[in-house]
């Protein structure tokens, strides 16, 4: 402590850390929702801050892209910074016409394509899944806002251009979205004994061609920001309690 990849001491991390894949999103989530917010790694330009949202201590850091960065830096912060919930809020892209741009998903479950946990050694075939306590809140959040917010199952690719064009099988699978990172995520928080989420907001649509701006990718999901913000917040009050 600190890592190769992590400069912040010990402390400087919240209990709960939400993980944009872009630094420049955990740049515009810090200065826009937190107060006093503070740059503890900038290691690769992996930005990461602690602020307060709501008096709550709350850190925002970057995860960069795919599941090899998210693996390094969510386990980082399960490991070795006693963070004890981590919420990726990230962009995916819609595997059926009916998820609309900007639409907000919550991965209860994340199919993959990665070979991310054959590292444990298990007899058989893992099935990383969300902290039900993070989604049971987040669904609850979203609902007192008003926000429809589908849950179901993802699919963590280690391939964005998909050169054999399978990944659209998964949607007969009912997958609603694909992604890079959550996989590994849950994946690193079952080996860790911590809990994780990952909320996305769709910024594509495979199946329509329709998409986001990479501006608009940085700075528009904010009702997704929020939610988990305020699941920061439950989850603060529960250890309160």
């Amino acid at each position: 402590m600190p890592t190769a990849h992590n400069t912040a001491q010990p402390g400087e991390f919240a209990k709960t850390v939400l993980m944009p894949g872009d630094p420049l999103r955990a740049k515009f989530i810090a200065e826009t929702f937190l107060t006093d917010a503070k740059l503890v790694n900038n290691v690769r330009g992996i930005q990461g801050y602690t602020g307060t949202y709501k008096g709550v201590p709350v850190s925002v850091m970057a995860s960069g892209m795919g599941m090899p960065s998210m693996g390094i830096y969510s386990y980082e912060l399960f490991q070795f910074y006693d963070v004890d919930n981590i919420i990726r809020i990230g962009s995916a892209g819609a595997m059926t016409a009916d998820l609309k741009l900007r639409s907000i998903v919550a991965a209860q479950a994340a199919c993959t394509d990665s070979n991310f946990a054959h590292q444990y050694q298990l007899p058989g075939a893992f099935a990383p899944i969300a902290s039900y306590e993070l989604l049971e809140t987040a669904v609850a959040i979203a609902r007192e806002m008003g926000v429809t917010m589908p849950v179901g199952n993802v699919l963590s690719s280690d391939v964005f251009y998909d050169a054999s064009g399978e990944n659209a099988k998964w949607c007969k699978m009912g997958v609603l979205c694909a992604e890079m990172e959550a996989a590994a995520l849950y994946c690193n928080a079952a080996a860790t004994g911590k809990r994780a989420l990952a909320l996305l907001t769709i910024s594509d649509n495979i199946v329509t061609g329709e998409d986001l701006s990479p501006e608009d990718r940085q700075t528009t999901f904010t009702q997704m920001m929020e939610i988990a913000l305020n699941v920061a917040v439950k989850m603060a009050e529960k250890e309160k309690n």
